[in-house]
């Protein structure tokens, strides 16, 4: 059953505190860090506001999702559903939005990354037609001396 949310843009500052504690209390799979904070969401949102969607159920944002793209490639950051309403297609609503969108850019590829543990997400995004890769991720933080 697919629950009739609606899909818009969001709107910073106002929806910020609800998405964030949507993210904090998504799961173990979400993993929100630096890069989460008010400061690099504004940074983000500066470079593309429309790849940020959030999903609203009776004036409540009950999911979220944002991606990027850089002029090449396209991202997955963060999907979270509250867990009240997971298995209603809010999911699936929220990344046919957010691929729709990165086609209309003209992103031909697009990738995600989930924690080998995440089998549920693992699940969900297979069966969204996303193929797990046989790669190695690296991380370095920049502003380290």
């Amino acid at each position: 059953m697919t629950a009739p949310v609606s899909i818009r843009t969001f709107v910073y500052p106002d929806d910020l505190a609800a998405v964030y504690e949507l993210w904090a209390t998504a799961g173990p799979g979400l993993h929100l860090g630096r890069s989460d904070s008010q400061a690099e969401i504004a940074k983000k949102l500066a470079r593309d506001p429309d790849l940020f969607l959030v999903a609203e159920l009776d004036g409540r944002i009950v999911g979220a999702v944002m991606g990027g793209f850089d002029g090449r490639r396209g991202l997955v950051y963060h999907l979270g559903v509250d867990a009240t309403y997971r298995k209603n297609g809010i999911g699936r609503q929220l990344m046919d939005a957010l691929e729709a969108r990165l086609r209309a850019k003209g992103c031909l590829r697009s990738y995600l990354l989930v924690t080998h543990d995440n089998l549920d997400a693992q699940r969900f995004y297979e069966g969204q037609g996303w193929e797990a890769m046989d790669l190695l991720i690296y991380a370095k933080d920049l502003d380290e001396l």
